[in-house]
């Protein structure tokens, strides 16, 4: 059933139910047109800067603060209707932790293992953190939607195991070490346009892309200033709504133009202080963390 938003905003029954089940979905945020605009601002991006001289592959761009160098991913992170709707969760003072872009190609074996958002990043198990997926193309059972476990999100962080397969999307292949059965798991299905919330400790994962079009998830991740890095020496977020009266984070602008010099080598810092936390402990590497 889809979510019916109340002048823009989470009723509150509908953010009841985030809280107690973990997620929320789906969730109308985009018009047509605004989804069509989104797609192609980052399809003629990646035919414009595929062996365009960038230092970094572009999925390393795309799949990693895509906000720090890419206009179009900070514009609809920071769009209105979706800000709205975290208020809802989060509280007025919103903060972005990341943006990324999660696709599967069609017809490609590429999963998303079970596990816990929170697991590696050092901010704390706690409910400050919020993660948006916005569909900007069909999320189906057959082009591998999310599927969710209901009231995860009330257990701590649990164990996980990493892989580092190539055939994972997650940095580390992580993979959450407990038995979870299919009939724990909800599919999220979503129409392009539509979004999904959940919370930082929700158990979540994905399947392949069996369809004939590109699964394209735009997923943000939205916190509340008062969140720390726990482990890290410092960590960064871009402003979105309200104020931060805390100043736990180093402000990053939003970029003025694709991948300019200064936003670039911004990228590099950020890149290199996250990787300390990221990939603390693992005993493999991939390209998207140093």
């Amino acid at each position: 059933m889809t979510v019916t938003l109340e002048a823009g905003r989470l009723s509150a029954v509908d953010q009841a139910r985030y809280w107690e089940d973990g997620f929320l979905h789906p969730i109308p945020v985009l018009e047509a047109g605004e989804v069509a605009g989104a797609r192609k601002a980052l399809e003629e991006m990646e035919r414009d800067w595929l062996d365009n001289g960038l230092s970094l592959s572009l999925n390393t761009y795309k799949r990693v603060n895509a906000q720090v160098v890419m206009p179009f991913a900070a514009d609809l992170a920071r769009h209105p209707a979706i800000l709205d709707v975290i208020e809802g969760i989060l509280g007025p003072d919103l903060l972005i932790y990341a943006a990324e872009f999660f696709i599967k190609e069609p017809g490609t074996s590429q999963i998303v293992s079970m596990h816990q958002d929170l697991t590696y990043w050092g901010l704390g198990a706690i409910d400050g953190l919020v993660t948006a997926w916005i569909a900007l193309s069909p999320a189906t059972p057959a082009s591998g939607c999310m599927d969710f476990v209901r009231g995860s999100h009330k257990s701590p962080i649990l164990p996980h195991e990493d892989t580092f397969d190539a055939e994972n999307l997650l940095s580390r292949g992580q993979e959450v070490k407990v038995d979870i059965a299919e009939g724990d798991k909800t599919p999220i299905v979503l129409e392009a346009g539509q979004m999904s919330l959940h919370h930082g400790l929700t158990i979540h994962g994905s399947g392949p892309n069996a369809s004939d079009d590109r699964r394209i998830g735009f997923v943000v991740r939205y916190i509340r200033p008062d969140m720390e890095q726990q482990v890290g020496a410092r960590d960064f977020a871009m402003a979105a709504r309200g104020a931060d009266r805390f100043g736990h984070f180093t402000q990053t602008p939003a970029p003025e133009a694709l991948f300019a010099p200064g936003a670039l080598a911004l990228y590099d810092e950020i890149r290199a202080e996250q990787s300390k936390f990221m990939m603390k402990g693992a005993q493999g590497t991939n390209e998207i963390y140093a």
